[in-house]
């Protein structure tokens, strides 16, 4: 059985931290399909729920992605991944900031990674936090400069076309559906809704792409408009 107190102290975190929504029927089932509860990864795992919980709380584990309507704590099934390729709990904060040159960036990073809304990747690592802040910095600079052209009467290229589309395909692979809890919490649109759903939707496929999609990938182009200059890190979601 679970320490109740402790299970409190985690609900009470992940509310402050999230703020107080109600999860509906809908993102309950979303968070059942995609998450697992602590209890259960815990239990196939041979891991003590209650000593992930204070782990949680000591800041060497992330919170729970999702508190479901009955109290569960909603977690990643690879909760425990980057805490084994570290080598334990006591050195996962210096595996994981190590993956920045900048030092506080790395720090910042680790704290979002702890406050459990990594839920806008399907494996959180530090690599696709990188590449998905990547990815989203620029699509979102190449759409800045399509409506720049457009304004211009210059319409975008076939192949401004296909290199968005690259980006958006590899950004795709790496984000989950999100549920409407999450444009709650996050106070607005997701990174799917705005990276993902709106380009495909301002600027469709054309030609035999648009009814096979080829798989993920990186495309570059002499185009500048999509060929933006590294920006810093988007934040979430």
């Amino acid at each position: 059985m679970a320490d109740r107190a402790l299970a409190r102290r985690i609900a009470e975190r992940f509310r402050k931290v999230n703020g107080d929504h109600p999860m509906t029927a809908a993102d309950d089932a979303y968070v059942t399909a995609q998450f697992v509860p602590l209890e259960d990864l815990c239990a196939s795992l041979g891991r003590d729920s209650d000593a992930a919980r204070r782990l949680m709380l000591g800041g060497l584990l992330p919170l729970p992605g999702y508190l479901r309507s009955d109290g569960a704590e909603m977690v990643p099934r690879d909760l425990f991944g980057l805490t084994d390729a570290a080598g334990g709990s006591g050195r996962l904060r210096a595996w994981f900031t190590a993956h920045w040159e900048d030092r506080a960036r790395g720090e910042a990073e680790w704290e979002a990674y702890l406050s459990g809304q990594y839920v806008c990747l399907r494996s959180v690592t530090p690599a696709h936090i990188r590449r998905k802040d990547e990815l989203t910095a620029e699509i979102t600079a190449a759409l800045a400069a399509a409506r720049t052209g457009m304004a211009d009467g210059t319409g975008p290229s076939s192949a401004w076309r296909a290199a968005l589309h690259a980006r958006v395909d590899e950004l795709d692979a790496l984000e989950p559906a999100f549920t409407a809890y999450d444009r709650l919490r996050f106070g607005g649109p997701t990174s799917r809704d705005t990276c993902v759903d709106a380009p495909r939707a301002l600027f469709p496929r054309v030609g035999p792409a648009a009814r096979v999609h080829g798989p993920p990938g990186r495309q570059r182009t002499s185009d500048p408009a999509v060929t933006p200059p590294r920006t810093p890190p988007g934040a979430r979601p």
